[in-house]
């Protein structure tokens, strides 16, 4: 086969991310109890971050909305040094990342709000590689793994489904993956992708 598009996930896939230690350091810098940030961004499915990461409100309205809960100022800066804190990068992936580079074309596709895409050079710097070639389910108005995301995320980057690999530590969004006619496979720790890129050619 003759893979010509390799999408990796971003958390679990490219970065190992606590999202505990990432509630924790954004409370902790506006000043906020760890329980009130964390149900006001997710409380069990219907916070605000699931609204962000569903496209349904935008970035502006997103970090105003958390100001305005918590009557403080939330500015984008404090959301990505708690985002950065947050995430490591496995040592293999900078590499890996830079080989299949050097032989096709590569992008992220995650569940998340445009501020990843918006500030991924401040987030991962690492990973420059990928800068400018990061679709969030934010931006897309879609989530894995509803099929509308991978059609859309393929017209983005102008390749075939049956010419596109995709990477993601949750089994669903490998299914609805291989229902969208792409080759996915199941990345079980951060990181560790590298026999899945060899039996593809891709190493």
């Amino acid at each position: 086969m003759s893979i010509r598009l390799v999408l990796f996930d971003l958390d679990g896939v490219l970065v190992d991310y606590d999202r505990h230690q990432r509630v924790r350091l954004l409370a902790e810098a506006l000043g906020q109890p760890h329980g009130t940030v964390q149900a006001l961004l997710f409380n069990n499915g219907a916070g605000l971050e699931d609204q962000y990461d569903a496209g349904d409100i935008d970035t502006a309205a997103y970090l105003a909305a958390i100001g305005d809960a918590l009557g403080c100022r939330m500015g984008a800066d404090a959301w990505c040094s708690a985002r950065k804190a947050a995430m490591r990068i496995p040592d293999a992936v900078v590499q890996a990342v830079e080989s299949v580079a050097a032989r096709c074309d590569i992008g992220v596709l995650t569940n998340n709000g445009a501020l990843v895409h918006e500030h991924w050079t401040t987030l991962l710097p690492a990973l420059s590689p990928l800068h400018g070639r990061v679709l969030c389910s934010g931006m897309l108005r879609a989530s894995k793994p509803q099929g509308a995301i991978f059609e859309r995320a393929l017209v983005h980057f102008g390749h075939r489904a049956e010419d596109t690999l995709f990477l993601d530590d949750n089994a669903d969004n490998v299914a609805g993956a291989r229902n969208a006619g792409l080759h996915a496979e199941q990345v079980l720790r951060p990181g560790d992708f590298a026999a899945i890129l060899a039996a593809y050619g891709m190493a």
